[in-house]
């Protein structure tokens, strides 16, 4: 390959002078699909059976790497308490006691399991952004379902061990919630 030299650019060579000799393209870019008619071919083995009712169950979401289902069933009534590696006691002692303020709430009263991931995965990055030091969700004690599982307690306790701005929390005070509730220790925010 040779390029222009010094010579070679002093030469004045329009547009149309390159051009001659060139042809331009005869088809358009849009092509005219015929529409097909969706058609279902009935199931022939097991296998395929298998394979259409599986894909037809619900898909399980991960919102911020975040399941839908919890690894623990905790109790209504367990306290629950987490502490990132590096969090000092004193820091840990005034956050059970209550006494590291709180700047924003989450209710997550009457929600469904999916609802309520996806609000605090938002509350929380919300709360980080904003560079809140303390937060509180309310998560309720299932006492409303007689007989089942604290279910959106137990995922609540999970998610927040899995989100990397959660530093620490544990059970709120009774005039908080109680055992219905957690204080959340945030990471500032760069």
């Amino acid at each position: 390959m040779s390029y222009p030299t010094d010579t070679d650019l002093d030469q004045d060579l329009d547009f149309n002078s390159a051009m001659q000799g060139v042809t331009p393209l005869s088809h358009d870019r849009h092509v005219e699909r015929p529409q097909l008619k969706p058609t279902l071919k009935p199931a022939r083995d097991e296998s395929t059976l298998y394979r259409r009712a599986a894909a037809s169950q619900e898909l399980e979401q991960v919102i911020d790497g975040l399941s839908s289902e919890a690894s623990e069933i905790v109790e209504s009534n367990d306290e629950l308490l987490f502490a990132a590696p590096g969090i000092q006691m004193g820091m840990l002692k005034k956050l059970r006691k209550g006494h590291v303020p709180w700047e924003a709430g989450l209710d997550l009263h009457g929600y469904t399991v999916e609802q309520a991931r996806d609000e605090l995965s938002g509350f929380i990055r919300d709360a980080e952004r904003q560079q809140m030091r303390a937060v509180i969700v309310v998560h309720g004690k299932s006492y409303s379902q007689a007989g089942q599982p604290a279910l959106l307690k137990s995922c609540v306790n999970d998610w927040l061990r899995q989100l990397n701005s959660v530093l620490a929390f544990c059970s709120a005070q009774p005039r908080d919630g109680g055992t219905g509730a957690l204080y959340v220790l945030l990471r500032r925010g760069r």
